[in-house]
């Protein structure tokens, strides 16, 4: 998906709204868990509900993998409904991938051959040959680590060099020679206030994926009021707010009345863009 189509449907939703898939069988409601595939049944279910407020999902490769086979079978068959069903959808792989060139070379070929998917996150502190294998793909996007919300991104993130420059801010502004602004996003976590200030003075144009509005205690309102652009450049993700909101049988449809909540409010915001 190229910007210009992701722009689109942003505007013609009136939503930013990314629905992260965490989805862990032992939060998955009772009633699912005898199926043969209570993790497919569980995301077919939040996404027919969730897919009218929101422009994309954001599957996180863990809670699969931590299954085996059967997780990842239970991946591959939400993206191939995902495709089929709701195919101008933007779909995330949150895998967090980035080794030696080589290395990064197949993890690209997987997710973006072998799945098709349109964005993957990597992480960038091997540097460009581990970051520049996502790239060569036409429509693909690479989302980088920059400024998370945990606690240890203290530890690394925000440390300063003998200029005064911190770490984020290098990662980024290095990175602005691998890609472009049409290739490359950044993970940005939504618990950073006013330092979106400090992210949109090295990258401008570059959308962001913002994770951590809702659970994690993120406002919508400050990401945008520091961090949106002319045609958004944001996507703000939400994963337990909106898939564990409910823990009956109707966990849909109580995801579906997060997610219209979150959608009504970014229209709002999406009116305040003078384009």
């Amino acid at each position: 998906m190229t910007r210009q189509e992701l722009v689109k449907q942003i505007f013609e939703r009136k939503s930013f709204l990314c629905v992260g898939l965490d989805t862990d069988i032992q939060k998955v409601p009772e009633h699912l868990r005898t199926n043969d595939d209570p993790i497919f049944l569980f995301n077919k279910s939040i996404i027919d509900a969730t897919a009218p407020y929101c422009v994309a999902y954001k599957p996180n490769l863990a809670f699969y993998e931590s299954m085996g086979g059967k997780g990842i079978a239970a991946f591959e068959r939400t993206i191939k409904y995902l495709k089929k069903f709701y195919p101008t959808h933007f779909i995330i792989a949150d895998a967090k991938r980035g080794d030696i060139g080589n290395t990064s070379l197949m993890y690209a070929k997987t997710f973006f051959e072998e799945y098709n998917l349109d964005a993957l996150t990597v992480a960038p502190y091997m540097g460009e040959d581990s970051v520049k294998p996502f790239l060569e793909y036409e429509g693909k996007w690479v989302i980088l680590l920059a400024l998370t919300s945990n606690k240890g991104a203290m530890d690394f993130q925000l440390t300063e060099d003998k200029e005064g420059q911190r770490l984020f801010e290098k990662v980024i502004a290095k990175s602005q020679n691998w890609g472009n602004d049409n290739n490359l996003m950044y993970v940005v976590g939504a618990t950073q206030g006013r330092m979106f200030e400090d992210v949109r003075r090295v990258a401008p144009n570059n959308f962001l994926l913002v994770p951590g509005v809702g659970a994690q205690g993120g406002s919508l309102q400050e990401v945008c009021k520091y961090g949106m652009i002319k045609d958004c450049g944001l996507l703000i993700n939400s994963s337990r707010g909106i898939i564990y909101a409910g823990k009956n049988e109707d966990f849909a449809e109580t995801a579906a009345q997060e997610a219209k909540e979150l959608q009504a409010q970014m229209a709002i915001e999406l009116e305040k863009i003078e384009r």
